[in-house]
């Protein structure tokens, strides 16, 4: 028992009770940070003490194994927070923790050199987290003696969070700083072991100064049961200690890697791949990123659970910071961990800052850079498209400045293999153009086979050309911000005149010429019956199997996108489509053939064909189904 000395009652500095009244009650959203914050207090004293002590050996007094020990006492509802670090004089008491917003840390930074302030590894630097006991406290009762003074010069601080405190001397006999919190009865779920063990591995664990609590043995006899009087009390160390990403990544295993991952994933499966990489210079930070090998249940949640883990100093700061990533990556996994970020003063939140913005910028080419090694290994690449290549297509229209980057990692189906899976590149595509080929040809459509099956390939397949299959949701709201690739400009089949470039010969633009006036009168009498029903009506030399195609003006927006957005209730303007004849089929000569009420019953099933086709649907099936019984049956 401590016989306190020369005690005095002395006033908070500033007007403290309203200071203390706001911290208590505002600055904190979570009560559960208290432990966090006197946990990172008194690893800075642990570490103060360290840099002290290479100039003066004695101030361990013996004792040079440097802890941080929590207790807590259930009956008694106290919790106990000690460290045998450097401790405090009288003056420091008074000084730090009688003026709200005093930060020791930032003092004692301000007097070490520059490369021991690179090398120091202190996290305090608002000098408001001692009082963040207050939240579940009623009464903070703190003691402490400087190392290298003697036994008599220890201090008892004392207050209740109202605007004074109570500084005596103490006898004590150890350094370092014992905090005792006087738990408020709505904060009693703290005096528990499983309790205060989770707090420190959620917000502690990668604390450099091992954590230990008491664990209580008891011996037992040959029947099971415990031996009274025999308790025997153990000291165990409950964090790592060992942050893994600030290792040398030639000290981590393959091993290591991946059950890190899964500890802060909280998945089951191995990532594909990760990224460890440190940053020094203008801004100082160390990230360590996964690509997982499975996708979240909330990966197309756009305001689901996403970011990596943000740490300063080693110290959990926020479980998704979103901030830090661009949307399209959402899938990345990791930690980052920086001394140079403004934090609002309770630590849990981001103030604006341009170094966020270049952070985000530096870690979305990191993973776009460890994507593109990925890629070297086909088959794990194909299983992280599989996976995540729909959120990966949103990347060229949320991140203009790494479009390019995005765009070498995309997979599509092609004609080239005619199959559903994704897995050809815009390089494969390019590699095998056709001489004189200038452009990179694609078609939408709802589905893989409507895709494939289009008429608007037909002419395509023929001359050898290979189109993109695009039939994701996202696919036509990528393509208008994919403009182009390796110098090549993409088209889609389905806009726009047919303008296949160098592929085509002068005989053959020729020909088409001619028949385009040869069949002018047919036009002109299609256009008449489908007058309200199309914008205009024109000989094509797209088809070859096909009778009719429908197509949209250049720069008008898709049928796959109209659907989508009318499917959300969003009004679109009419836009009525380009009917194209083939005038080679049987169809268009059988029409050309045709009068009267025929003509137009027939150019009407030729358009709802084509409308069809193009996985389209008809304002009224009845009629055109009336329509083709009756041909059928003529």
């Amino acid at each position: 028992m401590t016989t306190a000395t020369r005690e005095e009652t002395l006033g908070f500095q500033t007007e403290v009770k309203q200071l203390l009244h706001l911290m208590i009650h505002s600055l904190y959203s979570n009560r559960e940070i208290f432990l966090r914050e006197l946990i990172s207090n008194a690893a800075d004293a642990c570490d103060k003490l360290r840099y002290a002590a290479l100039d003066n050996d004695a101030l361990y007094e013996g004792d040079s194994e440097l802890r941080i020990e929590i207790e807590h006492d259930q009956e008694a509802g106290t919790v106990t927070v000690r460290d045998n670090g450097i401790g405090m004089s009288r003056d420091e008491v008074i000084a730090n923790l009688g003026t709200i917003a005093r930060s020791g840390t930032a003092e004692f930074l301000k007097q070490m050199s520059g490369e021991q302030q690179k090398d120091a590894r202190l996290i305090g630097q608002f000098g408001v987290g001692f009082y963040s006991g207050f939240i579940v406290a009623d009464e903070v009762t703190v003691r402490t003696r400087k190392a290298g003074t003697g036994y008599g010069e220890g201090v008892e601080w004392r207050s209740r969070g109202e605007g004074e405190f109570s500084v005596a001397d103490i006898e004590r006999p150890l350094h370092g700083t014992e905090i005792v919190l006087h738990l408020k009865e709505d904060a009693k779920e703290f005096a528990d072991d499983y309790r205060l063990q989770s707090l420190v591995r959620k917000y502690s664990d990668h604390i450099e100064v091992p954590v230990r609590m008491p664990r209580i043995e008891t011996a037992k006899d040959d029947e099971g049961n415990e031996v009274e009087g025999s308790e025997v009390t153990t000291w165990e160390t409950v964090n790592e200690a060992m942050a893994l990403w600030v290792r040398p990544k030639t000290d981590v295993s393959d091993d290591e890697y991946q059950a890190f991952y899964k500890h802060i994933a909280h998945d089951f499966s191995d990532p594909l791949t990760w990224s460890h990489n440190k940053v020094e210079g203008k801004l100082e930070y160390t990230s360590l990123l996964y690509v997982p090998g499975r996708a979240p249940f909330d990966l197309y949640e756009r305001d689901g659970a996403r970011g990596v883990k943000l740490y300063v100093q080693r110290v959990f700061i926020m479980d998704d910071a979103e901030q830090f990533l661009p949307l399209y990556l959402r899938f990345i996994k990791g930690v980052l961990d920086t001394r140079d970020l403004s934090l609002n003063v309770s630590r849990e939140l981001l103030q604006q800052d341009p170094k966020v913005e270049r952070i985000k910028s530096a870690l979305a080419k990191r993973s776009l850079d460890m994507l593109k090694k990925l890629a070297k290994d086909t088959e794990a690449y194909q299983t992280f498209w599989n996976t995540f290549g729909s959120v990966l297509k949103e990347g060229p229209g949320e991140d203009h400045s790494n479009r390019d980057r995005v765009a070498e990692l995309l997979r599509f189906s092609t004609t080239h293999t005619d199959s559903a899976t994704q897995d050809q590149s815009l390089a494969d595509y390019v590699s095998r153009m056709k001489e004189g080929q200038q452009t990179i040809y694609y078609i939408v459509a709802d589905s893989f086979n409507a895709a494939k099956s289009s008429p608007h390939l037909e002419i395509f397949r023929k001359k050898g050309i290979e189109v993109l299959l695009l039939s994701d949701r996202i696919d036509e709201w990528l393509m208008s911000h994919l403009t182009e690739f390796d110098g090549k400009k993409f088209a889609d089949v389905a806009k726009g005149d047919l303008d296949l470039g160098d592929v085509e010969n002068e005989e053959e633009k020729k020909a088409q010429e001619e028949t385009a006036k040869a069949k002018e009168e047919l036009v002109n009498r299609v256009k008449d019956a489908l007058a309200d029903e199309v914008q205009e009506v024109k000989v094509t030399h797209r088809l070859t199997d096909s009778p009719a195609c429908v197509v949209l003006p250049e720069h008008e927006m898709g049928f796959q996108m109209r659907r989508i957005m009318e499917a959300a209730g969003q009004p679109l303007p009419e836009v009525k489509p380009i009917l194209e004849l083939n005038p080679e089929h049987a169809l268009v000569a059988r029409l050309e053939a045709t009068e009267g009420e025929g003509f137009v019953d027939l150019a009407r099933i030729l358009l709802d064909q084509a409308i069809i086709a193009e996985g389209g649907h008809l304002d009224d099936p009845a009629a055109y189904v009336r329509r083709l019984n009756a041909l059928l049956s003529a």
